[in-house]
């Protein structure tokens, strides 16, 4: 069975994590920038593990250097989602690495990038929205400065604050100050946490973070009572089961936790993270789902309809693919 026709709704995928080798190797073409080094032979990244792939991450995103560079990026990887059936995605974007977290820059690159995604939507019927996003290992502070531009551009586009990179540096708390800023900006919030550290990280980013959604979160399966708590609470978990069996989190999808948290009554989603990085698709992940777990297309389709619901977008939007996920799927 092909899930491709199925509408889907992805809310983790990192923006420049999301960028095709092909275009960014074209890219630094045009720039004459030689990263050859982060390609594997079949022209794919290479790196050793989620530490070199950071690295290679970081090496990649420096070729995206203008607002132009960002616009292109967008239509690139909105392309490729809805070739794989998607009709809604939330994208983590950083204002490190467009602009410097200076804001007046942050706003150039936010118009280009909007401008694709209205293009995108015009030409390929998907829908775009940004979740501002600070970078862990860059520090508590810094992250103050990416709240900031988070503050002046929130709004109908970006509906949310996030945090991503190195779950070992720091702690959840250091970042509390920040994602207050933008809890009084009327962005919604999520965070990394339960990828690599272990249960005690996600009971840390719902006391310190007061998020409605965790990144990840797989390692809550490990504490029973966190599980309750995550039922109780309402708390939906951005799972991206391939992105977490290519990392070796897990050895292999047979043991990934995300059926037996669904099962148990947590709200999970399923996302690609960095899908060019990790070789995979949203149709590939539910086509490996309904593989090891014999998911049909109704568990897929409730997946959808919770992600519709967690999604930091209005209720408009929330209306409108509704919609597409009733009416799209042939």
């Amino acid at each position: 069975m092909s899930f491709l026709s199925l509408p889907k709704v992805e809310l983790h995928m990192h923006h420049e994590g999301a960028a095709p080798p092909a275009f960014i190797r074209g890219l630094a073409a045009e720039k004459n920038m030689d990263i050859s080094g982060i390609f594997t032979p079949d022209r794919g990244y290479a790196y050793r593990d989620f530490w070199h792939f950071l690295e290679v991450y970081e090496a990649a995103t420096s070729v995206l250097q203008s607002p132009e560079d960002f616009r292109r990026l967008t239509l690139a990887i909105l392309e490729e989602s809805a070739k794989q059936g998607v009709v809604y995605a939330e994208s983590f974007i950083s204002p490190d690495f467009c602009g410097g977290r200076d804001v007046a820059a942050w706003k150039d690159y936010l118009a280009a990038i909007k401008d694709a995604a209205d293009e995108a939507e015009r030409t390929m019927g998907i829908t775009l929205r940004g979740i501002v996003t600070c970078i862990r290992h860059f520090g508590g502070d810094v992250a103050v400065e990416t709240a900031k531009c988070a503050q002046e551009t929130a709004g109908d586009w970006i509906v949310g604050f996030g945090m991503g990179g190195d779950e070992k540096a720091g702690n959840q708390s250091d970042f509390a100050y920040a994602y207050d800023m933008a809890r009084e900006a009327g962005l919604q919030l999520t965070t990394h946490a339960g990828e690599w550290n272990g249960p005690d990280e996600i009971r840390e980013a719902l006391d310190a973070l007061k998020v409605q959604r965790i990144g990840h979160g797989v390692r809550s399966i490990e504490d029973n009572a966190l599980v309750e708590r995550l039922i109780e609470e309402g708390t939906t978990l951005e799972v991206c089961p391939g992105s977490n069996v290519f990392l070796n989190v897990y050895d292999k999808l047979e043991d990934h936790p995300i059926a037996k948290l669904r099962d148990a009554g947590v709200k999970v989603t399923v996302s690609t993270d960095d899908p060019p990085f990790f070789r995979t698709t949203m149709t590939k992940e539910y086509e490996d789902l309904s593989r090891v777990f014999g998911w049909e297309e109704s568990d897929f389709s409730d997946l959808n309809n919770v992600a519709l619901e967690a999604a930091f977008c209005d209720a408009d939007t929330k209306a409108r693919i509704a919609k597409k996920l009733e009416t799209d799927h042939v």
